[in-house]
């Protein structure tokens, strides 16, 4: 059975600028074969857009909730929904 696709829109927020929290985001979504993009907010937020399969996405959200080494993460929103294929590959923007 196929896992069905799952889009998540995250929000990170915390000390998670400035210790390379998008490029490891990109190497963790690329492993679990998502789509996406991940950018700095100006109120010093990450945002994030995950899609692929369901788990894959679960996943990455649970990661944001650490992040790496360096981070400090204090809260991350999370809205799921239907995967809409709009996206290809994965983008630090």
């Amino acid at each position: 059975m196929q896992d069905e696709r799952e889009r998540a829109d995250v929000r990170v927020t915390g000390r998670v600028q400035g210790v390379f929290f998008r490029d490891s985001a990109r190497r963790n979504a690329e492993r679990l074969g998502l789509s996406g993009w991940v950018r700095n907010s100006p109120d010093g937020a990450v945002e994030a857009v995950f899609e692929g399969p369901s788990e894959g996405v679960r996943e990455m959200v649970r990661w944001c909730e650490q992040g790496p080494p360096d981070a400090s993460v204090e809260d991350v929103s999370a809205d799921f929904g239907p995967g809409r294929e709009d996206l290809t590959g994965f983008e630090v923007r």
